[in-house]
């Protein structure tokens, strides 16, 4: 828990702690808006905006449930995403990923967000 900034969610768990499933939805949706987080409709422009160190919400189903890669070149974003919402550091993935635009592999990284990380669906984040 983080203390001592004046603010209101003060007393609040880290949002992976957060048992109140209509709060934690609530401080999803305000902290994904918050970090320049996005949605895109098409896989290619999500890339292109992951790749040029956006926050790259992907949504897809694993082994029956939903999750979300959460992708971008930017290492430091990453980590202060996964920090913000109580992730440990040790959980964030490696793996270069190919720019569609030139074909060269850049170093990247994802967060796997599932179960009370689960990005809820917000239409303000889509492109």
């Amino acid at each position: 828990m983080i203390t001592g900034t004046g603010n209101p969610e003060d007393n609040l768990p880290h949002i992976v702690d957060d048992r109140d499933d209509g709060r934690r939805a609530a401080r999803l949706r305000t902290f994904n808006r918050a970090s320049g987080a996005r949605e895109f409709a098409k896989r290619r422009e999500g890339m292109i905006h992951a790749m040029d160190g956006g926050l790259w919400l992907h949504r897809h189903v694993w082994k029956g449930r939903p999750m979300v890669h959460l992708v971008s070149t930017s290492h430091e974003r990453l980590l202060a995403y996964g920090r913000a919402v109580g992730i440990p550091d040790s959980r964030l993935q490696y793996k270069p990923l190919k720019d569609p635009r030139t074909g060269v592999r850049q170093e990247a990284w994802h967060w796997d967000l599932g179960g009370p990380v689960l990005p809820p669906d917000d239409p303000a984040l889509r492109t």
